[in-house]
């Protein structure tokens, strides 16, 4: 069986101000394989952009278990935390302006995080990342002098500069054009099949619906997961494929260990309820759901 390379476990976030108490993440599960390209999907303020925080170590957890890697998030010191961030994760940020500092080349840019022992290693390593994300003729380039999708790989080549169990990216292709967005999606699968393990955040839809397994959280909690369909699985680079529209995955509601699950909310609305109570019967082996009778 492959290995986790992330675990969480009833993972509770909770953000305090002197007057209120807002509740991110309400005891999410989600395990993630060793290998996996996996998409986090979810509307803003459902949880997903402080869950992949939590994983890039930038925030803490308030309660339940959090596994990346081996490492346990909830156990480590500042220093561990600082070594994690740098040997363990890396990350790729929307806003280019984090991912690099506008004063250097690109290759400065990713020698610049590399602990490498010697200069002519840090450089081999980043003339190969240059050349892996197609970008090794903007070497010497500086930041104003590259296009958003220019920024955007190099940022990836970046995020790789130490090798990292896990590579993170928050809406990666969310400010390039479609054609650029579709070289990022290659660039990560790319790495993907030499075995890297990737999670993406992203309101891309036609990036989602490319991805082989696609996990959306809603009000804190994991939701439901989509699976790309098998017939779907060999043709990611077919253009004729309009992956907004084509219907490639196949959706499952997610029951978390007390046996919940969340209703989609298309469905509710079709139920016509008045209030919050439901029925549950199980009919020829199926779950129905069905709203109070008028009789009752």
């Amino acid at each position: 069986m492959p290995e986790n390379m992330i675990q969480a476990d009833g993972l509770v976030k909770i953000y305090k101000s002197k007057q209120t108490e807002v509740l991110a993440l309400q005891g999410l599960d989600l395990v993630v394989e060793t290998g996996e390209l996996t998409a986090l999907i979810g509307n803003s303020g459902s949880g997903k952009s402080t869950f992949l925080n939590m994983i890039g170590g930038l925030d803490r957890p308030s309660a339940g278990s959090l596994i990346v890697g081996r490492k346990n998030l909830f156990t480590m010191t500042e220093r561990q935390l600082v070594d994690y961030k740098r040997d363990t994760v890396g990350f790729v940020w929307q806003n280019n302006g984090r991912n690099l500092l506008p004063y250097l080349t690109a290759i400065e840019n990713i020698m610049l995080p590399m602990h490498l022992t010697s200069a002519k290693k840090k450089k081999e390593k980043a003339v190969e990342l240059l050349e892996m994300v197609g970008m090794s003729h903007k070497k010497y380039s500086r930041l104003n002098m590259l296009s958003g999708g220019e920024q955007q790989r190099i940022a990836i080549a970046i995020a790789l500069a130490n090798s990292p169990k896990l590579l993170l990216a928050d809406e990666p292709t969310g400010s390039v054009d479609p054609k650029t967005a579709n070289y990022i999606f290659d660039i990560f699968t790319e790495l993907n099949k030499g075995g890297q393990t990737i999670l993406i955040v992203t309101h891309d839809i036609a990036l989602s619906k490319k991805v082989k397994r696609v996990v959306a959280i809603r009000d804190g909690k994991i939701s439901s997961e989509r699976i790309l369909k098998e017939k779907y699985a060999d043709r990611l680079k077919e253009v004729t494929i309009d992956w907004r529209v084509e219907d490639t995955q196949e959706e499952y509601v997610i029951m978390d260990k007390a046996g919940r699950v969340q209703i989609p909310k298309e469905i509710i609305g079709a139920l016509n309820l008045k209030d919050n109570k439901v029925k549950l019967e199980l009919v020829d082996g199926k779950v129905v759901i069905t709203g109070p009778s008028e009789e009752a």
